[in-house]
């Protein structure tokens, strides 16, 4: 079971993600939280797997709570952010402070609940218009404004391939049958590949290889 605690200030919004997602056989909707301090000590006694996080909150926003979650020793859930904005302020600094997804208000029902099920399992997920912002942001920059840290020495020529791929939005499965080998063989390259560069999932990966130039957005 996804375990899953909902953060957002609007009671009805609450109430209604927890609805459609209490209906899915493989979830299970642990607290809800009305602020942002209050989903960071929901979250760490009730260690949801997934947070779905709203950005402006009162008492403290979701951009704070999930920087708090992703600074625990023990580690975090994954929080998916939810939100009627799609600023690039907010995107770029929901995935700096340890977001794993985000997504908008508006998407659709099965949206959202493929979005928890994708985030549980260690993917990324960005909302396609997000990610063309994003994208956009970063090939925006001078490529001179970009040096690539040593970290990117330590990788093999394969797991280069791999990141560059991950950093253009390919699954794993898509990963896999681009550089024919098997699924586990890409999951075994992304672990490495994380532990190498002291990142903690996908979303850091995506960041790091657009922030370092690894790859340049045509």
């Amino acid at each position: 079971m996804i375990k899953v605690l909902i953060a957002d200030d609007q009671a009805m919004v609450r109430e209604g993600f927890g609805a459609l997602l209490a209906a899915q056989p493989d979830m299970l909707v642990v607290g809800d939280a009305a602020d942002g301090a209050a989903a960071v000590a929901q979250a760490r006694e009730l260690r949801p797997d997934v947070v779905l996080m709203d950005v402006r909150m009162p008492v403290m926003d979701g951009l704070e709570a999930t920087r708090r979650l992703q600074d625990s020793p023990a580690g975090g859930p994954k929080v998916l952010i939810l939100t009627t904005f799609d600023l690039d302020d907010y995107v770029y600094a929901a995935l700096r402070a340890g977001a794993s997804g985000f997504l908008l208000k508006d998407a659709p029902a099965a949206d959202l609940i493929n979005a928890v099920r994708v985030v549980a399992a260690g993917e990324a997920l960005l909302a396609p218009k997000v990610t063309r912002r994003l994208i956009a942001e970063f090939a925006a920059r001078p490529v001179n404004d970009r040096p690539k840290p040593a970290a990117l020495n330590a990788l093999t020529s394969r797991e280069t391939d791999v990141l560059l791929l991950i950093a253009r939005g390919r699954s794993n499965q898509e990963i896999a049958e681009e550089l024919i080998v098997a699924e586990q063989t890409v999951k075994t390259h992304i672990g490495r590949i994380l532990a190498k560069l002291n990142l903690r999932d996908r979303a850091q990966a995506v960041v790091f290889a657009y922030e370092t130039g690894l790859v340049i957005p045509s």
